[in-house]
């Protein structure tokens, strides 16, 4: 009995380790995982066009690891790392590293703060996905080319094309000034650069928790597919990631991952991530 004792004991901690292996942390004190970038303080009416001065020069964006007003800092909270996004300047964190066929998770929750041009809108940001190319490829001159599962008050994992990506999504087809909107029982309809649906997709469902608590995202990511997942709820189904360039269609499955600042103060902890050999086996079905 004692023996069998020991096994048992030795086999709840080999997984225990494996499991601490398994994780990668991406959150520190130092943000050592991590570089940043900060566009501008938008105004209400931007278009999309450089902003300029008032005698028309250009004004160029802060630019890259230069932390005006402390837009992003790493707090503490109950002995633990924490992100706080001021949202003051439009801008990103971003992994200095590039991922491929990984599972990402991570906690985010919503501070007081909303700055213009955002004052009387829902609080934003999001995770930017297989980003690659210059910073400030997209409207807002403050992200890369990527994938998005959105953050927002009320829209936690909406999909957002940036810049020239495209995906396909499980959806209803949208009709007149409706927009798709995410359901695993839908065929597969493209959105993005170059297809007749605008790049934007609604979640599944509200899943979000209330202001102050901790919500848990999670992202899938192999090969062409993804899988936006909040608070445990599968709310977005993903395949055939791409870009257009130039008129040619691209694969886009791997990139760096960007933490947005939109004008909305939002913290985030918990952030790691894991290598995947394949497609966990519980999602296989929502690809069939």
């Amino acid at each position: 009995m004692r023996n069998l004792l020991l096994l048992v004991l030795s086999v709840i901690t080999f997984y225990s380790c494996k499991e601490e292996v398994y994780w990668t942390k991406l959150l520190d004190k130092d943000l050592s995982h991590w570089d940043m970038y900060l566009s501008y303080k938008h105004e209400i009416g931007y278009d999309g066009q450089a902003p300029k001065d008032k005698d028309g020069n250009l004004i160029p964006p802060i630019g890259l690891n230069q932390n005006e007003y402390n837009v992003f800092t790493v707090i503490e909270e109950e002995n633990e790392p924490v992100l706080k996004v001021s949202g003051e300047i439009y801008g990103c964190v971003f992994t200095k590293e590039e991922y491929a066929n990984y599972h990402l998770r991570l906690k985010v929750k919503w501070g007081d703060k909303k700055w213009v041009p955002r004052k009387k809108l829902l609080k934003d940001s999001g995770i930017l996905y297989h980003s690659i190319g210059p910073l400030g490829a997209e409207h807002w001159r403050s992200w890369m080319l990527s994938q998005e599962f959105q953050i927002m008050e009320g829209h936690m994992g909406d999909y957002w094309s940036q810049a020239t990506s495209a995906i396909d999504i499980k959806a209803f087809i949208p009709e007149y000034i409706m927009n798709p909107v995410a359901d695993e029982s839908q065929s597969f309809i493209p959105l993005g650069e170059g297809e007749k649906i605008q790049g934007f997709c609604l979640r599944s469902a509200n899943y979000e928790k209330k202001y102050g608590e901790w919500n848990t995202l999670e992202l899938i990511c192999f090969e062409d597919k993804s899988i936006h997942i909040v608070n445990g709820h599968v709310v977005m189904i993903l395949r055939n990631s791409r870009y257009i360039q130039e008129g040619k269609i691209i694969p886009m499955n791997k990139g760096k991952i960007q933490l947005q600042s939109e004008a909305a103060e939002v913290y985030y902890k918990d952030i790691e991530i894991r290598h995947l050999e394949s497609l966990p086996t519980e999602y296989y079905q929502y690809f069939r």
